[in-house]
């Protein structure tokens, strides 16, 4: 029945063609960067085992976020990309600007910084150095001094 009626619309002039998988779309430009990250904040050892460092990653890179850990909290900062460019060897990105702190601190002081950046002249901005396939940095970046390592697979 399918091959009758393909028959009779091409006969009739019609463009209908069977459903065809879409094709892949293409990358992003950041997509080496994809998966999650140990070191930064700290030195990480060359040879993490994968439970540690998937246990523990400093920091996440996927197709529309990057997500860092604090230190003292659970919680990860998830920033939304805006822009990824990619040169050789380096990987800028912004991001959907940081909120601003809510309210007054204790005593009428001003409220704590948004800690949403990465230590970057800005907030919504990183720089990220490729130093090999897996070893990266954020160069000037005050919070992350030290070089990440991509965390190794299973």
């Amino acid at each position: 029945m399918r091959r009758l009626f393909l028959a009779l619309s091409l006969l009739a002039g019609l463009n209908v063609a069977p459903p065809v998988a879409p094709a892949f779309a293409q990358a992003p430009p950041h997509a080496w960067l994809f998966g999650a990250w140990t070191g930064g904040m700290f030195s990480a050892p060359a040879n993490v085992p994968a439970e540690a460092c998937f246990g523990q990653p400093t920091v996440i890179f996927t197709r529309d976020v990057v997500m860092r850990a604090q230190l003292g909290s659970q919680d990860y900062v998830q920033r939304a990309i805006t822009s990824a460019q990619t040169q050789p060897g380096l990987t800028e990105f912004r991001f959907q600007p940081a909120p601003k702190p809510i309210g007054a601190g204790m005593l009428g002081l001003p409220g704590a910084p948004s800690l949403t950046g990465f230590g970057c002249s800005s907030p919504d901005w990183l720089p990220v150095k490729r130093i090999s396939s897996d070893v990266i940095e954020f160069p000037g970046c005050a919070e992350f001094p030290f070089p990440l390592r991509r965390c190794p697979g299973r």
